[in-house]
């Protein structure tokens, strides 16, 4: 058994974990624990299994309880103002060094961690590629390379970038741990009417398999320490880099937004979110 806690996945990304992990390997068994009452975006009623209340960013000796004897620990929560998320990473990441060091860690970065690296070329009011003009985009951007270190534009890619930070702590100290540089997950695995948005698109399942990849190459003692990859479908225009994900980790993404943006070249929508 591979014993799982997701650590705020009762949202997009944790739903999809929930749903696709135990369909890759029947030896997930995944709890999740999030706030109460919090809404529940899984679908599948067979994600709504095991769940754990707490709050992660007050009730310590709860998530510590909660941590014990996980092999995998995906740190999807997140809270607002920047500075009490980012006391939440403290805490979350201090009790994982405390209580179950050799498990594998997932610590919940974004595309938006690296903004100011690729926002230039995806939403400019005029760009060919937010506005789907693919004949005017010669040659096609290099895709950004997974070695991008943090370069946010906004509080919300900072957060992510201070997650990146403690992912690479762990990794220092000797313990598997990747910060997962989320694109744009959905509770329908469909389109969102915001900018680029086919660039950035991830079926759940494929996060999944981005997870699943992560643990079993841990396991196996082929992480690359203090890794932080673009988890992103296997998209027709691409800006993002996979290809090392897939060479480093054995990542398999199995789906593309063309297959329901490929109808609508020329009119998109501009709006940023």
């Amino acid at each position: 058994m591979i014993d799982a806690l997701l650590i705020g996945g009762k949202g997009m990304i944790g739903a999809g974990l929930r749903t696709y992990l135990p369909k890759l390997d029947s030896e997930y068994s995944v709890t999740t624990a999030d706030l109460p009452g919090a809404p529940d975006a899984a679908t599948d009623p067979a994600a709504h299994s095991k769940f754990i209340e707490l709050d992660a960013s007050v009730d310590d000796a709860e998530l510590r309880k909660a941590l014990e004897g996980r092999d995998l620990v995906v740190y999807l929560a997140r809270k607002d103002p920047l500075s009490e998320m980012n006391a939440m990473t403290d805490r979350v990441f201090k009790a994982i060094m405390d209580v179950c060091p050799n498990a594998v860690v997932i610590g919940s970065s974004s595309v938006h961690a690296t903004g100011a690296a690729y926002y230039g070329y995806t939403r400019e009011e005029n760009s060919p590629i937010a506005n789907r003009r693919f004949d005017e985009v010669d040659p096609w951007p290099e895709p950004l390379s997974v070695m991008t270190e943090p370069c946010p534009t906004g509080d919300y890619g900072v957060e992510k970038a201070y997650v990146e930070a403690w992912c690479h702590r762990l990794g220092a100290l000797g313990q598997s741990a990747v910060a997962a540089r989320w694109g744009g997950i959905n509770a329908t695995n469909g389109k969102k009417d915001e900018i680029s948005y086919f660039t950035v698109w991830c079926h759940q399942e494929d996060s999944a398999r981005f997870v699943d990849a992560c643990y079993k190459t841990a396991r196996a003692g082929k992480l690359r320490p203090s890794a932080h990859y673009y988890v992103i479908s296997n998209n027709t225009y691409n800006v993002f880099d996979i290809e090392t994900t897939k060479r480093e980790i054995g990542y398999d993404p199995q789906h593309d937004a063309e297959s329901f943006y490929g109808d609508d070249d020329g009119a998109h929508s501009l709006r940023v979110d």
